[in-house]
């Protein structure tokens, strides 16, 4: 594992947190940044893990340093993490051999913040969090108590067994789904009515993007499947995009063929125009007569061929959550099911966070409540994880 130390007072403590590692049996890979080793010497961390310290691009001549280090990484905590490394971290500033090491990896990341009560508090540093949170990292403080200088407030540095409780949580998921290829997908779909109109629907592809990324960060071979949205798909994943129902469909079924897993995150529309103008409809003729017939129901013939893969569907309710989303999980054959409550202000599209519950065919449910949906994404990988397991 890695061990990235940087340039604060408490530096100290990840000493003991070297010690603590090395004792729960993991080979600690320290790289320290330069102010980092004005507090502490690379020495004492190479006398406590048994490795050699690393401090600059070109401390291994000969290798590309930062991505060997970040290939080798299973999981990856900063402690102390200053506030400029969670700045850098934020938005990928790589101007070192610590954060380019981390820009590089693809492993869990533990961040244990350390400084002073005003930087902590600052809104850029709260945003900086914000989004280290959003995209799966993991967060160990910053604890309340005695500051440098005399000082006391909250930015204390974490327990060294509190973080360590943290770093062994995120191995246990780190790479649970290494190997394993999923199918994602991801948005709305529009149907077209005329080549300027659609029928359609508020989803963003939020969703679908944080299981994308959940899924990619624990190491698998993600096809995330796009309809039109508004939002920026994760980096990583294949990206393939449509726009139908029906190029869904095809796009599913074809990135389906040897998959272990599908997850249906898409709002699929239910209806298309049966008919799509060649020209665009014009207002002076008056309102069109549209007949809507079924777009193609993707979730149940995937799960009429199950070819032994894992099925997840989604589902958007209005009332009667789970009564809808059980009916659905049984009656289209899927492993599990995430029924959203839409329909009113914070759950559901366009939203960050999700009132909804994780529906099982082996009725382990996880009841209905408030989820950011990176917390979902998590439990719903968590799940897909352990049925492959089986």
């Amino acid at each position: 594992m890695l061990l990235g130390v940087t340039g604060g007072v408490a530096a100290y403590k990840a000493c003991f947190l070297t010690r603590l590692l090395s004792g729960a049996g993991a080979e600690v890979q320290v790289v320290m940044t330069g102010a980092a080793a004005r507090f502490v010497g690379p020495d004492t961390f190479a006398a406590l893990s048994g490795r050699p310290v690393y401090t600059e691009l070109w401390d291994d001549p000969g290798s590309v340093l930062h991505v060997r280090l970040a290939r080798e990484a299973e999981v990856a905590v900063v402690a102390p993490a200053t506030a400029n490394v969670l700045a850098k971290l934020a938005v990928g500033i790589a101007d070192d051999l610590l954060t380019s090491t981390l820009l590089e990896a693809r492993c869990p990341l533990v961040v244990a913040p350390a400084m002073h009560t005003g930087m902590w508090e600052q809104p850029a540093t709260r945003a900086n969090v914000a989004t280290l949170l959003e995209r799966g990292v993991r967060v160990v403080g910053p604890a309340t108590g005695p500051l440098a200088h005399g000082d006391e407030g909250v930015g204390r540095l974490a327990e060294p067994e509190e973080i360590l409780a943290a770093v062994e949580e995120a191995a246990a998921h780190g790479r649970d789904l290494a190997g394993r290829r999923l199918v994602v997908t991801a948005g709305p779909t529009w149907e077209p009515i005329d080549p300027v109109r659609f029928v359609g629907n508020r989803s963003t592809g939020r969703m679908g993007f944080a299981v994308a990324k959940e899924a990619w960060d624990r190491g698998a071979d993600v096809t995330l499947v796009v309809g039109p949205g508004t939002v920026e798909p994760p980096a990583g994943p294949r990206l393939v995009r449509v726009t139908t129902a029906e190029e869904m469909r095809a796009a599913v079924l074809a990135a389906a063929e040897g998959a272990d897993a599908v997850v249906m995150a898409a709002a699929v529309a239910d209806f298309r125009p049966e008919r799509v103008a060649g020209a665009k409809l014009k207002k002076e003729a008056g309102p069109p007569e549209l007949r809507l017939v079924p777009t193609p129901d993707i979730l149940s013939e995937l799960g009429a061929a199950r070819s032994g893969r894992v099925l997840v569907g989604f589902a958007a309710e209005t009332d009667d959550l789970e009564g809808g989303g059980r009916a659905k999980l049984d009656a289209k054959g899927l492993d599990l099911l995430v029924v959203n409550e839409v329909g009113r202000p914070g759950t559901g599209f366009g939203s960050d966070t999700n009132h909804a519950a994780i529906l099982s065919a082996t009725g382990e449910d996880s009841p209905l409540r408030e989820w950011t949906k990176r917390e979902l994404a998590a439990a719903l990988c968590d799940r897909i994880a352990a049925l492959l397991a089986r």
